[in-house]
């Protein structure tokens, strides 16, 4: 008889041992397709709201919005990421997920309504990222939380490329409809994985997940300011810079495209790099350069290159986004298995947050000055805060007392 192994006796080293594992393959091509559908929607939506009301601000929110409801599911039913059966909760996620994008595709939906659905899909999305990411660390051994991390952000990297260009492509000769109906047939297609490659796993925490559960262990993980400078770090500087893209489609519609999926590209560059080719030591020395890598290339847009020169602007600022990849590992180290879900996914919550609040700052400064200023001055305050929360971070790279789950 055989027996299905589910982690790898030797630990993986590489992109293609990670997908011999059965369940994480499954949940990996889940991930990329829902990567896919949400770069498709959310440009198609951004793209509506600018023809529609051609407001920075509202374009800025609507491609950032679903983003403000994830700080919602993480405080209040994040403890369902292991608490409750993954697959289970997996499946019954992408679900809501379908149903949210497959109602965008509606002809003639009001934009309130197209905005509520984005609060709805956000703090479901939330939930989704915080089971995704805890299956990810029962499925492996800690050494390949790094390697299977940048494995996922790669691959959004590659999905997001593909996705803007794809969408700046058929938007010459279809609608934003169209783009909404390609992303309800990805979703479905995530959906189809995870029911037919995950297998359900038993509930990891004593406890009944559900607000209390959820607020006690975040009380436990923001006590240590270690922690806490970990979490500004990984939320504010790359929120801010999320928020100088919103504004590309305000600075240059017709080329908004290219500058996305030179951020995009980037980013594939420097979580290949990071995650794939330096160690865990190397990786922690280079997380305060990667974070200024981040902002300071946008400090261009003050002097109004041209397009070329902003396109590789954007593309070396994109790898900054590995700076993520140090501070995660280092969050996990001090995270007890039976809640890694829970603190991935408040992390994960907090970062898109960020994102959407400096989108929605974007937008807003832009409502009053050019946008290459606003760009400029939320690429200057990603670099001030780095600067200033330096020795804060160093303070939590040393030893400090683990995160207790709270049973």
């Amino acid at each position: 008889m055989h027996s299905e192994v589910a982690i790898p006796v030797t630990p993986p080293t590489t992109y293609r041992a990670l997908l011999r594992n059965r369940e994480f393959a499954g949940l990996y091509v889940s991930f990329a397709l829902t990567v896919a559908a949400s770069t498709l929607s959310g440009f198609a939506l951004g793209t509506l709201v600018d023809r529609e009301t051609g407001s920075p601000f509202l374009t800025a929110v609507s491609m950032y919005g679903a983003t403000f409801a994830t700080v919602i599911g993480a405080t209040t039913l994040m403890s369902v990421a292991d608490g409750s059966r993954p697959r289970r909760t997996l499946v019954v996620l992408q679900s809501v997920s379908l149903a949210g994008v497959a109602a965008q595709a509606l002809p003639g939906l009001p934009l309130a309504a197209r905005f509520g659905l984005l609060l709805v899909l956000g703090f479901f999305q939330s939930l989704g990222t915080g089971t995704r990411m805890g299956l990810v660390t029962a499925l492996l051994p800690a050494s390949a939380y790094a390697l299977a991390r940048s494995l996922m952000n790669i691959t959004a990297g590659c999905t997001a490329v593909a996705g803007y260009a794809a969408g700046g492509l058929l938007l010459r000769s279809s609608t934003p409809g169209d783009l909404f109906a390609v992303a309800t047939a990805l979703t479905g297609a995530g959906l189809l994985v995870v029911a037919t490659t995950l297998r359900e796993r038993p509930i990891r925490l004593a406890r009944r997940p559900g607000p209390r559960q959820t607020w006690r262990n975040n009380a436990a993980l923001f006590a240590h300011p270690g922690r806490r400078a970990l979490l500004l770090n990984l939320w504010v500087p790359n929120g801010l810079i999320v928020g100088c893209e919103a504004l590309f489609i305000s600075y240059a519609p017709d080329r908004a495209g290219v500058l996305l999926a030179a951020g995009a590209a980037g980013m594939l560059l420097g979580d290949l790099t990071v995650g794939r080719l330096l160690t865990a030591a190397q990786r922690g020395r280079t997380a305060l350069l990667l974070r200024l890598l981040l902002a300071v290339p946008y400090l261009l847009f003050a002097v109004h290159p041209p397009m070329p020169v902003l396109t590789a602007a954007v593309f070396l600022a994109g790898a900054g986004f590995a700076a993520t990849l140090p501070l995660q590992e280092r969050l996990l180290a001090l995270t007890p298995a039976p809640i890694r879900g829970q603190v991935q996914g408040v992390e994960s919550a907090g970062r898109l947050a960020c994102q959407g609040v400096a989108a929605a700052m974007a937008g807003g400064l832009a409502q009053y000055v050019a946008p290459a200023v606003a760009i400029t001055a939320l690429a200057a305050l990603s670099v001030t805060i780095t600067v200033a929360s330096r020795p804060f971070v160093a303070r939590a790279s040393r030893p400090c007392p683990p995160l207790r789950a709270q049973a």
